[in-house]
């Protein structure tokens, strides 16, 4: 594999990040590779951690920023190498990870190089495992294995938004609902209970289930409340003593993880709930001083306005340090985790430009 040539071009090197297979658990050789050019920078101080990256200047400046981003994809479906599609304004990188996230990557990379003295000191952070259970996260392991590495006044995540400023995160509850029955040969029916059967009441609390939507610091966050898997049975002859529905809530900020467990709890009285993952949310954050001036340094380049950020992403864990944080970068998080994924190259191309903006000014 060629070395990573970080003044490429923000979008050429979106392709080769993109070109280079790193689904959560074999981020490796991408970790590999960012590493090393890196540390072929002589102003970064560069420090890995299993296959997360943190590379920072040490100015001296009144102020420190994390920009951040996460360097695994979901599995490839057939979408890689990425495709070029259109051309000049109209260009498209299609591809896994165009959007989710190595577009926000290039980005850092190619400001981590460019910027040997930014108006701020800034960490550049490159992680791993970010797709998978929030127990094996990059961003979290940091946190508490080396917390003193991503401290900072302000953050900024380069998840996908379209290049817009998206603020706070929904926060994710999944859970276990575990429907009994007992078991009887399938010829003779009536002598069990069929588990999988029984679950209909627990898919009929969830279609009945009317999702809020909340207002936090000025930003609606919509909820959502979705069956995402169901298991049972043990063979076709043998009527099933059990059937689990897998249960996924994604909660506004202002709900605390044990809020939102209550909450699920609440709907499935009767039934056994096993809680098996849960993330908090982050609220916007938006009035934080250096978020502010970050927004309107921004928005002044690209124009809308501040969004809630419907998916959880790490600004969560940010916001557990006591550190303000954003979701800035490339991409419609609509095509997150799509086969069909691709990424305007102008966004990518907007979000370099306007981050720079803001770290010279």
């Amino acid at each position: 594999m060629h070395p990573l040539e970080l003044t490429s071009g923000v979008v050429k090197l979106t392709r080769t990040l993109c070109d280079v297979p790193s689904v959560s658990g074999d981020e490796s050789l991408i970790a590999d590779l960012i590493e090393t050019a890196l540390r072929e920078l002589g102003h970064l101080e560069v420090v890995r951690n299993a296959n997360a990256i943190v590379a920072r200047t040490t100015l001296g400046r009144a102020q420190r920023v994390v920009v951040a981003g996460h360097i695994d994809t979901v599995p490839i479906a057939n979408n890689l190498p990425v495709r070029v599609v259109g051309e000049g304004a109209y260009r498209e990188l299609w591809g896994r990870g165009t959007v989710d996230m190595k577009g926000g990557v290039a980005v850092q990379l190619a400001l981590a190089a460019e910027l040997v003295a930014p108006t701020r000191d800034v960490t550049w952070v490159f992680y791993d495992n970010e797709e998978v259970a929030s127990t094996l996260n990059g961003l979290g392991r940091l946190s508490r294995e080396a917390p003193e590495l991503l401290h900072a006044d302000f953050a900024v995540l380069c998840e996908p938004t379209a290049a817009g400023i998206e603020g706070g995160c929904n926060g994710t509850v999944r859970v276990h609902v575990r429907v009994p029955g007992e078991t009887a040969h399938s010829a003779r029916s009536w002598m069990g209970t069929n588990a999988i059967h029984a679950a209909s009441e627990v898919l009929n609390r969830l279609a009945a289930y009317q999702p809020a939507s909340i207002e936090v610091d000025g930003l609606v966050y919509r909820e959502g409340m979705n069956a995402v898997g169901i298991r049972g049975g043990v063979a076709g002859n043998v009527i099933p003593d059990e059937c689990v529905v897998t249960v996924n809530f994604r909660f506004a900020p202002s709900r605390s993880v044990a809020e939102a467990v209550d909450h699920v709890r609440s709907l499935f009285h009767g039934f056994e709930v096993t809680v098996d993952d849960a993330a908090p949310g982050a609220r916007p954050g938006l009035d934080a001083p250096l978020a502010a001036e970050f927004t309107e340094a921004v928005l002044a380049l690209t124009g809308g306005v501040p969004a809630p950020k419907y998916g959880w992403t790490d600004v969560a864990r940010f916001a557990e340090l006591g550190i303000p944080a954003v979701n800035f970068g490339p991409g419609d998080p609509l095509l997150a985790h799509k086969d069909n994924e691709h990424c305007p190259a102008s966004q990518i191309e907007i979000c370099y430009t306007a981050l720079r903006a803001w770290l010279t000014a």
